[in-house]
């Protein structure tokens, strides 16, 4: 039976008061939010930040976040760090984030469709890290082709190791690693831990390792010059609080920390 005009406007009202009631409890829920970064972040409490940093930021991040929160107290920001091509990953993937910052431009590049205006806030070089008071005696890349070295490198999708590969390939020398990791940190642990002689990490990853590694330069007209940009990701909840976090990454208070780990200027 056909149904009645009067039923059908009045189920079409109640639908239509259904989603709106369902579009408020959204909004309500979303703790920190748009409307939440419309009033400072407060109207929720805290608004929480979560950005995705590159390995070798891991230190200078987590102290430069702490500083960050004690200027904007209406603020939380928590960190994800892992290899650029593993962050890289979770963002196609749809991993709820705010903010991401690469090791490369490369990797940024790939995700044009998915962040705002990258930024690069730092630059890198590679040094060779080896065991504390160099025991295997390495001088330069070209010793870490002799077969008798355990070397070990990142693989060739993270930054790292496609800087490494980079700069070996330059100086045409053939290094057979004895494994390849997923990123810097994992580069430098091996080190650390004895399990390989030397490895090609960032002069900043070697700086956190004092007194358990040492750091054998590479000669500026070998070596190669990585780049940190730093977005905002569009799938972001917190837009207006994402971009205040990335902007404030190029400020002199946050330039001063990555300085002081040992980063370059942009």
């Amino acid at each position: 039976m056909p149904t009645p005009p009067a039923r059908r406007r009045a189920t079409t009202v109640l639908a239509a008061v259904a989603a709106v009631a369902v579009l408020a409890s959204l909004s309500a829920c979303g703790s920190g939010g748009q409307s939440g970064d419309e009033s400072g972040g407060k109207s929720g409490g805290k608004t929480e930040l979560t950005v995705l940093g590159a390995a070798s930021l891991t230190d200078v991040f987590k102290a430069a976040g702490k500083a960050y929160e004690e200027e904007h107290p209406d603020t939380k920001v928590s960190f994800s760090f892992a290899g650029s091509q593993e962050l890289a990953a979770q963002v196609k993937q749809g991993a709820p984030a705010d903010a991401l910052v690469t090791a490369d431009t490369r990797t940024m590049d790939g995700l044009r469709s998915e962040t705002g205006k990258p930024t690069v806030i730092a630059k890198n070089r590679l040094v060779i890290a080896t065991g504390e008071g160099n025991p295997k005696k390495v001088k330069a890349l070209k010793d870490l082709t002799d077969s008798k070295l355990k070397v070990v490198l990142a693989a060739s999708e993270v930054p790292v190791g496609r800087y490494s590969k980079q700069v070996l390939d330059k100086q045409k020398l053939d290094v057979k690693p004895v494994s390849q990791e997923t990123n810097v940190r994992a580069v430098l642990s091996k080190v650390e831990l004895g399990e390989a002689d030397a490895g090609i990490v960032y002069k900043t990853d070697a700086a956190t390792a004092t007194g358990k590694v040492d750091a054998v330069e590479v000669p500026d007209s070998q070596n190669a010059l990585a780049d940190y940009p730093a977005a905002t990701l569009k799938g972001s909840e917190h837009q207006k609080a994402a971009a205040k976090f990335v902007k404030w990454l190029s400020t002199p208070k946050a330039q001063k920390y990555l300085r002081d780990a040992g980063f370059q200027k942009p």
